[in-house]
């Protein structure tokens, strides 16, 4: 590169990671400074599904992370013969209302994926690096961290999600994310094989409906086999299920409760009329059990003033709720993209303030439509009557090559 000065990535989640391995690749030096004390201090373990995202990382990773990501899969034997559908159910009937035909997918877990991808790049983290502020220079920026300490770089690239400060920097006045009217609350269970059965029935990985009469919606979605937990085969012998609930926000009653138990009791009772198999799921869930509540909120990838020492990635950059599963998809092309600019950077073929300007107009068009398209998902996911082909929940995902 121009400078001698490294890339500074702040966040070590998969997107700041994924391009840590890209600039590992390219010789490019970089740091990674993450807010949390280690990889386990912030429990991420529920799972994304990785799809139009994966010819795009076997360009960017080695064979070995590649095999690692892999193994992060919630059920590696349904990964390598997966014929399965995205289903859209009539939560009443069963019925699938909609199938999206498959593509190549690859449901993992998120916290697995993110410990498969720190190997590699694990001396380049810097731990406990809280950022309170970015100071731009002719040719870089200045990282200050809430400890006092420093980082100088020649790009700082904000990956630490949907709540970034590096956003703030380069939207003081508006950065904030805007909620939805939808609340979403959720719960991981162990079920025995014979509980599990009758959902695997109709998707082995995951599937999503609607209430055609109380527009409640469901997400479930394995987390772990018996094959990944170590029980296949044993007394024990369990899966693991996310389960979550969501619904429109009407009139104040509609919020989420603040204790576990009042969110589970609203979940059961948001459940009961669902068909047998989902309602016995979701009362499956123990008394006692955690009951996380996903803020469903979004950033539109907004313009900044771009000046090529400061930009976003993922969440960052866009932050969009799961209603099309793409989230994760668009932050690992961003990384790519953002990788193959600094690799032109590096080889003379552009300038840096070019090249920043470059990758950020096509993330930009890419993303801006891709977040209005999941918040319309979200609310079309809640109303039955409107769900047609052409609603943001089925419409087709499509990206440009680049």
């Amino acid at each position: 590169m121009v400078s001698e000065k490294p890339v500074i990535i702040i966040g070590a989640g998969v997107v700041g990671l994924t391009l840590a391995h890209g600039l590992t690749k390219s010789g490019i030096p970089f740091q990674i400074h993450e807010r949390d004390s280690s990889i386990s201090s912030r429990g991420q373990g529920w799972a994304i599904t990785l799809h139009w995202a994966l010819p795009y990382m076997r360009q960017l990773f080695s064979s070995e992370t590649l095999e690692a990501i892999d193994s992060t899969q919630v059920d590696p034997e349904v990964g390598r013969n997966d014929t399965g559908n995205f289903l859209f159910l009539n939560l009443e009937t069963l019925e699938a209302k909609f199938k999206i035909p498959p593509n190549e997918r690859r449901r993992v877990n998120r916290e697995k994926m993110r410990i498969a991808l720190l190997d590699g790049v694990r001396e380049h983290v810097h731990w406990s690096k809280r950022l309170v502020e970015i100071r731009e220079s002719d040719d870089g920026a200045t990282a200050i961290f809430e400890d006092g300490t420093r980082a100088e770089g020649c790009l700082i690239v904000g990956a630490e999600g949907s709540n970034s400060r590096t956003r703030k920097h380069l939207f003081p006045d508006a950065y904030r994310n805007t909620q939805l009217p939808v609340r979403f609350i959720g719960a991981a269970v162990n079920m025995t094989p014979e509980q599990v059965q009758p959902l695997r029935d109709l998707d082995p990985l995951l599937f999503q409906g609607c209430h055609p009469k109380t527009g409640n919606y469901l997400w479930v979605s394995m987390l772990e086999s018996p094959a990944v937990n170590g029980t296949a085969g044993k007394d024990n012998e369990r899966y693991r299920v996310q389960i979550n609930i969501s619904w429109q926000v009407k009139e104040l009653k509609d919020e989420v409760p603040n204790s576990d138990a009042e969110r589970l009791a609203k979940m059961k009772r948001r459940a009961a009329d669902f068909a047998k198999p989902l309602r016995d799921a979701v009362n499956m869930i123990p008394e006692g059990s955690p009951i996380q509540e996903i803020v469903l909120a979004d950033w539109p990838c907004l313009k900044w003033e771009s000046r090529g020492n400061v930009t976003l990635v993922g969440d960052a950059a866009h932050a969009m709720t799961m209603y099309r599963g793409e989230a994760a998809n668009h932050g690992l092309l961003d990384a790519y993209y953002l990788w193959t600019k600094l690799e032109e950077i590096k080889n003379g073929k552009i300038i840096k303030l070019k090249a920043i300007q470059e990758f950020e107009t096509e993330m930009r068009e890419r993303t801006h439509t891709a977040v209005l398209l999941s918040r319309q998902a979200c609310l079309d996911a809640h109303d039955w009557d409107n769900l047609n082909e052409n609603s943001a929940v089925l419409k087709r995902r499509a990206i440009k090559e680049v």
